[in-house]
């Protein structure tokens, strides 16, 4: 049961997550953008970076920590 409420609340963090920012894994550069209008839906995502010309599916993500008052 406790493993079912794990789920539940990893399910809800999705659910409700938050745009991140992503980052070109070669350079870093926050430059970077879907090569295709069909990696939306229809193939896989592929990102292409604008400044060391990166092309491929694995970018960095960062996300905004919450600070708790």
């Amino acid at each position: 049961m406790k493993l079912l409420r794990n789920v539940r609340e990893v399910l809800k963090t999705l659910k409700h997550r938050k745009p991140s920012k992503i980052y070109c894994p070669r350079c870093c550069s926050p430059k970077i953008s879907l090569y295709s209008s069909l990696d939306l839906w229809l193939t896989p995502k592929k990102y292409v970076c604008d400044d060391c010309g990166y092309v491929g599916p694995i970018i960095l993500e960062l996300e905004k920590e919450e600070e708790s008052s």
